[in-house]
This record gives C-alpha cells, structure tokens and sequence, in this order.
C-alpha cells in the first residue's frame, strides 16, 4: 500500500506534467493504467511482504551447532498427487501433536485427504467410530476400516501402494538427544501453550464454550499433577473444582510470560545445534523423528514473541509447506 501511495503521487504529478505536451486523458484512466503496471511489476519481482510468506521473529545464530558443517542438503522429493475415488478421513483434534502426525504423513506422502475436526467435548463421534474418546482416528472408506493410534496410521498408509510408493518416510533413528529435549520443555510448554489453545476461539475443537470447558476440566496446569487436578473419581479424591480450574487457566493467560519466552527461546537455540538441516531433523532423510518433532514443534507457533533460530524456524516452514498443515503464527498471543 505504501508503495501504491508513492506511485499514485507520482504519477498525479506526471500526468499534469505531461498535459501540456500530449494529448489529454481521463485522469483517472491514466491512474488505472499505471497501477495495473504496478501491479503486473510486483507480480514479476516479487518484493512485496504481501506476495511472499511472512518470516516471524527469525534469528540468526552462529554456525556452531552440532551438523554446522552440512552446507547442502536436498530437501524431501514428494510424489504425485494421489487421490482415492473414496478420500480417506482423518478425525482429529488440530492442536493434538498425535493427530498432527498423522496430517504430516498424508501431506508428505500426497495424498488428498479429508480431515473431520472433532469437537473437544464430542464423545458420541468417536465412541462410536471406535469405542473411546481418542483421537487420532483413520478411515479407508473403500475397506470400511475405522484404526486409531498414530503411529500405526502411519504404517498403515506408508505401506500400502494405494497412496503412493511405499516405505517413503524413514523410520525413527532412536535420537535419545531430541527426546530428551522434549522432555526438558515439557512443563515450560505446558505453561505456554494450554491457556493460549482455549484463548484464542480459532482452534476448531474449541470454538463451543463446552469444548473449551471439557479441555480445562481435562488438562493440568503446572505445577499442579493429573491426580489432583481431575481427581479419581472418589469421594475422597475428587479433583479440583471446575470454578478454580477456570481461574487458574485465566491466571495463567493474563502473567507476563517474558521470562517463559525468554527461557523457551534459549531451549530453541539449544534445538537448533541438534537439527541436521531445514529439510530434515536427523541425517539420512525425513524419517518419523520428523513426523514426531515437527508435530510437537507446531504448538509453540501460538505463544507469541517466540524467537526462532535461523535453521529451525527454516525446518518449521519447510515442513508445514511440504505436509500442508499450518502453523499457528497469525493467530498466536
């Protein structure tokens, strides 16, 4: 827009410059003109912010990391599309990193999917789908196959030539460094991202005030444990009333999470020496330790202020570009 102004100012000025030596025209046509030259120019180069994707809060950091000598990797070469004459569903909740793997594997692999959000408190869908509430949960309409849990899903799709060649996500390398970086965040990220998820009203489990509700009433906040907080269902233990739960949840969204950010953005440096590349999280390809990371990475796109290493947040788009799933940046407080 700030360019358009510019032109549009200049353009003014051109055209009565022009008048006195030219034959006259509408000015209004002449500016309809010169814009859609604009127009057509920033098409061409592609130097706007609105043409290119965004790149939120990136930071540069000195090549020192553990793979730091990798200077050329080749990125994931995704198949054709498929599509089935019945879709495969996916029934998932979006903020579930279990759910997320699945989306990843799909969009991988190619293969166009439906993807059926499950309200937060939607029992009966499930239930009845599969006996439980739980999420992820697989279709193959065509061999009226309803399956759960993630990591056989994908199995299941990366070994059936129906959607695609087979055996094109590597298996996990048994990376003990990743895991227990994922364990050492564990409480910061529970911290963060819980309240931010029944904030923000996009979310689609949590677009109901019942869906949000079942969420708090399920999911501690620090310190506190799972059996204090939900209880057992006895008279002696019966869990924290609803009305506190609330208050914590709002307690914990209306704190300055300065000093969470800040630690959560060195944990992330921390990450980024432990990466191999933008395209892949360990050396040999894309395996399941990126169905696994990416997953739980994606969640922290909501807390805002979240300061990314180069590398890595160059691994957080590659990945949601390849898998089309999205992050959660525009939407993040």
């Amino acid at each position: 827009l700030r360019l358009r102004n510019l032109e549009l100012e200049v353009t003014k000025r051109t055209y009565r410059q022009r008048r006195i030596v030219r034959k006259e025209l509408p000015l209004q046509q002449y500016l309809n003109m010169k814009v859609t030259s604009l127009v057509t120019f920033l098409f061409a180069v592609g130097s706007i912010d609105g043409f290119v994707v965004p790149q939120h809060n990136v930071v540069a950091q000195p090549n020192s990391c553990l793979f730091g000598s990798v200077s050329e990797v080749s990125p994931f070469v995704q198949g054709p599309r498929i599509i089935c004459d019945e879709l495969p569903v996916v029934y998932v909740y979006d903020h579930c990193p279990f759910c997320v793997r699945v989306r990843l594997a799909m969009g991988v692999k190619n293969v166009k999917h439906i993807v059926q959000f499950l309200a937060n408190d939607d029992i009966p869908t499930p239930t009845k789908l599969i006996g439980k509430k739980i999420a992820p949960i697989f279709g193959i309409p065509e061999d009226d196959l309803i399956m759960g849990e993630s990591l056989d899903i994908i199995e299941k799709v990366d070994s059936d030539d129906r959607f695609g060649a087979t055996g094109q996500i590597l298996p996990t390398t048994g990376r003990k460094d990743i895991k227990a970086w994922q364990k050492s965040v564990q409480i910061l990220l529970r911290t963060l991202q819980r309240p931010r998820y029944v904030a923000t009203g996009l979310i689609p489990e949590f677009q109901q005030i019942d869906g949000r509700h079942a969420f708090i009433k399920n999911h501690q906040l620090p310190p506190y444990e799972k059996p204090e907080w939900k209880g057992d269902g006895t008279d002696e233990n019966p869990g924290m009333p609803m009305e506190e739960k609330l208050k914590l949840y709002a307690e914990a969204m209306s704190m300055d999470p300065t000093s969470l950010i800040e630690d959560l953005n060195a944990k992330l440096i921390e990450l980024d020496d432990l990466i191999y590349s933008e395209h892949h999280c360990s050396e040999g390809g894309l395996s399941m330790d990126d169905i696994d990371l990416w997953s739980r990475l994606r969640s922290i796109t909501i807390v805002k202020g979240i300061q990314w290493p180069t590398k890595l947040r160059g691994y957080m788009h590659n990945l949601s570009e390849l898998g089309d799933v999205p992050l959660y940046d525009e939407m993040a407080l």
